[in-house]
């Protein structure tokens, strides 16, 4: 029942009852696949999208592209972990391409971003170089637009 997937990702306050209905399925099954869905960890947390800008809240984020050197026998496990073990550290992701990791941190302003990068991360051992680029604007996040000005047009549908 990988819809349930899909629509605890797109709404993660959804009733179980909601989703039952959705899925033409009862309470229990929904219930239930959700408990085993969580016990093999395929979800593994419920998060909310906040759009902090229209908050008081000031802080940065900042992508750091990330080349290491792969551990033997350990590939790029060991070092990634390393990295994801800080807390500045949001998200961590192995790569293709011209670079190793993808590096998504937070700092309160950018000066505090850079000495991460420079005290903490670039003196790892296995961390051969980085680039930082700090995000100035989100316009899209998760599948969710943050400022849409398109009015709704469509008509409710009472059943």
């Amino acid at each position: 029942m990988e819809e349930i997937l899909e629509i605890l990702e797109k709404n993660n306050k959804i009733s179980e009852e909601q989703i039952a209905v959705m899925l033409n399925k009862s309470v229990e099954e929904v219930r239930q696949a959700i408990k085993e869905y969580e016990e093999k960890n395929v979800i593994v947390g419920y998060n909310t999208l906040i759009n902090w800008e229209k908050t008081n809240k000031e802080f940065v984020t900042a992508l750091i592209e990330v080349k290491v050197t792969p551990q033997r026998g350990q590939g790029f496990d060991k070092v990634a972990e390393r990295i994801y073990r800080y807390p500045e550290v949001k998200a961590c992701y192995l790569m293709s391409g011209g670079f190793d990791l993808t590096v998504i941190v937070e700092g309160k302003t950018m000066k505090e971003v850079a000495l991460f990068v420079a005290e903490k991360l670039s003196p790892l051992d296995s961390v051969l170089s980085t680039a930082t680029h700090f995000v100035l604007k989100k316009y899209k996040d998760k599948g969710t637009i943050f400022e849409d000005d398109q009015e709704d047009d469509r008509e409710a549908v009472v059943l």
